[in-house]
Parts: C-alpha cells; sequence; structure tokens
C-alpha cells in the first residue's frame, strides 16, 4: 500500500510540474477556448461547458458557457475524478451519487443533475484538467456527440499547448535580444579602444620613415570603423516575432503583476473572510519583464496562506524589484494563521510531503509548497519560510529577472 501511495504521488507532482510548465494565466482566456465550450454545449445541448485546469487545492475554469465561475476548491469538483483515467466519466444522476449529492451545485442553484466529462491530456499520459458539459434535468449523449466532444477536447488542449509555444518562442526571442545588445556592446569597446590607439600612434608617426606604418594603421582604422559600423547595423535591428503577438503578451510589470493576483486570489480569501492586501515597491514599477511561471509559484503559495489562515484573519503580498548586480523580483506572502514548527516546515519542502488540512477544513493535495520551491529553483531563485506554531507564516521568494 505505501509503494502504491508513494507512485500515485509521484504521479500527481509529475502532473502538477506538466500544468506548470503550460504557465497558462488563468485571468486570461484564450477566445478560440470560448469558441469551443460554446460548440460543445450545442452539440450536447446543455446549459453548460466548462474547460477546467486543476492545480494542488483549485480548479481554475479558463472558459465558461452558460455557468459564470472562475475557480473552484478542488475537493468540491467532479473534474478531479475525471483525471484519474483517460476514460470520460458520465454521471447519470448527480442526486444519486454519494460523492456530490450534498455538493451546493446539486442541491442549490444551478442544480447539476448530469455531468459528462472529458480529460484533457499533453500526449505524455499527463491529464491536467477536462472538458465537461452539465445538464439540470437527466441527459443521454448519443455516442455521435461523445466522439464531437472528443474532438473538442483535443482542440482545446492543442490551444493551450499552442498559445505555451507561442510564449516559449517570445521568450528565446527576448532572450536572443539580450544577447544580440551584449555582444554589439562587447564588439564596440575593444574595437574602438584599437581604433583609439591607431589614431594616438598615427599622430605620433610624422617621419616619412614611418609610411609603410601609417597605412598599416590607417587599414586598422578603416576595418575597426566597418566593425563598428556592423555592431551599429545588428543592434538597430528590430528583431521580433513576425506575428500578431503584441510585445507584452507574455510579460508583466509589477503593477499588473500585482492586479492580476488579487483578481485571482482576492474572492478565494473573501469566500473564507481573509482580508487580502498587496502592495509593491519598485523605482520603475511600469518596466516589463518576462512573467514565466511567476503566476504558477506565486498563486501556489497565496493559496496556501488562505488555506491555514482562520477566517477572520489577513494575508498580505508584498512585491518588490531590487536593483543590485543584477534585477531581483522580491515576492512575500505572510499570514496570521496556523503557523508550522521547524519539523514541518522541513517536512513539506521534502520530495513527501504529508497533506494537512487547512483551517476550514479544506482538503489538501500536499504539493503547494514543494511545486513552488521546484519552480522558483528552476528559475534559479530561493524561496525560504519563515514560521512558528500559532504565530503565522512568512515565505519569501527571490528570482533574477531579464529586464529587456
Amino acid at each position: 500500500m505505501a509503494d502504491s501511495d508513494s507512485q500515485s504521488s509521484k504521479t500527481e507532482f509529475r502532473r502538477l510540474l506538466k500544468l506548470a510548465e503550460l504557465d497558462v494565466d488563468f485571468s486570461t482566456v484564450d477566445k478560440k477556448l470560448d469558441d469551443l465550450t460554446k460548440l460543445a454545449a450545442h452539440i450536447t445541448g446543455t446549459p453548460i461547458s466548462l474547460i477546467n485546469l486543476l492545480e494542488a487545492n483549485t480548479q481554475w475554469t479558463i472558459s465558461n458557457y452558460g455557468l459564470d465561475i472562475r475557480h473552484t476548491p478542488r475537493e468540491d469538483t467532479v473534474c478531479q475524478y475525471v483525471i484519474q483515467s483517460d476514460e470520460p466519466l458520465e454521471i447519470s444522476s448527480m442526486t444519486e451519487d454519494d460523492r456530490f449529492k450534498d455538493k451546493q451545485y446539486v442541491i442549490q442553484s444551478p442544480h447539476i443533475q448530469y455531468y459528462y466529462g472529458i480529460p484533457l491530456s499533453n500526449g505524455d499520459g499527463n491529464r491536467v484538467g477536462a472538458l465537461c458539459v452539465m445538464d439540470t434535468k437527466p441527459k443521454d449523449l448519443t455516442d455521435t456527440q461523445k466522439d464531437m466532444l472528443d474532438i473538442i477536447a483535443d482542440q482545446a488542449m492543442n490551444c493551450i499547448q499552442n498559445h505555451h509555444k507561442m510564449k516559449v518562442m517570445q521568450e528565446v526571442i527576448d532572450n536572443l535580444k539580450l544577447v544580440q545588445q551584449k555582444v554589439t556592446h562587447d564588439i564596440r569597446g575593444p574595437i574602438g579602444g584599437i581604433i583609439g590607439i591607431a589614431e594616438i600612434m598615427e599622430a605620433e608617426l610624422e617621419d616619412p620613415d614611418f609610411d609603410e606604418y601609417r597605412r598599416f594603421l590607417e587599414l586598422i582604422k578603416s576595418g575597426g570603423q566597418s566593425v563598428l559600423e556592423l555592431a551599429d547595423d545588428i543592434l538597430s535591428n528590430d528583431f521580433r516575432l513576425s506575428t500578431d503577438v503584441d510585445e507584452y503578451t507574455f510579460q508583466t510589470n509589477i503593477n499588473e503583476l500585482k492586479a492580476k493576483l488579487l483578481a485571482l486570489y482576492k474572492p478565494q480569501a473573501l469566500s473564507k473572510s481573509i482580508d487580502l492586501y498587496a502592495e509593491v515597491s519598485a523605482e520603475e514599477p511600469e518596466r516589463y519583464f518576462p512573467k514565466h511561471k511567476l503566476m504558477q509559484v506565486f498563486g501556489n503559495l497565496i493559496t496556501n496562506a488562505i488555506k491555514f489562515t482562520e477566517p477572520g484573519g489577513r494575508v498580505d503580498i508584498e512585491l518588490a524589484l531590487i536593483e543590485t548586480d543584477e534585477t531581483t523580483l522580491k515576492f512575500r506572502v505572510t499570514d496570521n494563521g496556523k503557523g508550522m514548527s521547524h519539523e514541518r516546515i522541513e517536512e513539506i519542502l521534502s520530495d513527501n510531503p504529508e497533506s494537512t488540512a487547512g483551517t476550514g477544513l479544506e482538503r489538501g493535495f500536499g504539493y503547494g509548497f514543494q511545486l513552488a520551491r521546484h519552480l522558483v529553483e528552476s528559475l534559479n531563485g530561493e524561496l525560504f519560510i519563515e514560521s512558528k506554531p500559532d504565530a503565522g507564516t512568512s515565505v519569501n521568494v527571490f528570482i533574477p529577472i531579464l529586464l529587456p
């Protein structure tokens, strides 16, 4: 049994890593996904269709039709069962299923009665989410309708993956721009120095006997000037993707990052009567930088802070850009919740963390800190946890960033 649990744990963590690698911005919806959810609902004749991605503690609805919803605690969802198998999950009567008959969305509005969900797989066997349709009355989908939903689910996954590929391409381009600027700068310095020395030596060689040397110096100056002109030409080129992607589609600034985090996680905090605040500190708050995996890192840590804070408590977010030899993004989330012992901190940062119930008895999946730490390290950053039992917790993250 222990081996089975360990294997299940590794499988789930691997699934969460694959989802994190897609780097989905849960606050931004691709219009193509909205078209697909609408199509799924029309084909099946159901009033509701959703595309959901499942993180460690939260189900994010990245596209919806017929039900205005953005996030749901994972423990309350049907899709948590869909991602456990490659096969679709059909529930003919939610009111007769012990897992769901007491859920709010069954006994209250929208009174879901029928559910059909298809796992969204990235092709490596990792099921990151689900496409589902739901109805408020009994339903019987035909084989043709189910086949069409399979096709729509594949298209939804393709859209998510293609968006990620575009993001990776843009990051490569941005990095090439930085290399381009550095190389041209490194060329200009030495060549400019050589030209300067050649000019000094030329001025010193007035004797006619040195005419041959002056000719060589002139060649050095001429060749060096050509290299400088080439460097200027390279530096002035606008090297970017010839696509419709906006220059800042895959970037953010510290104020935008703050706004996104509050928009996504303040509703979670309010649902538990917790105050969530955020403040920023930056000399240039409008300066853009890559947002690669930042939402995944910070989102997991904020969700954990909310989870372990009592109703009526408070969670504070601090964001700062620190300018030293390099630019570092600092993120700090502090809560006045349950806190942790030193032993517990070591455990949650280990390779086999144990799940712990939150203050509202939320069921944890034991991966929030572990996943955040892994992502931070993949970004060459550092994560530190400060906590004591009954004295709250502060998590500090420092991530070096490349500024365009």
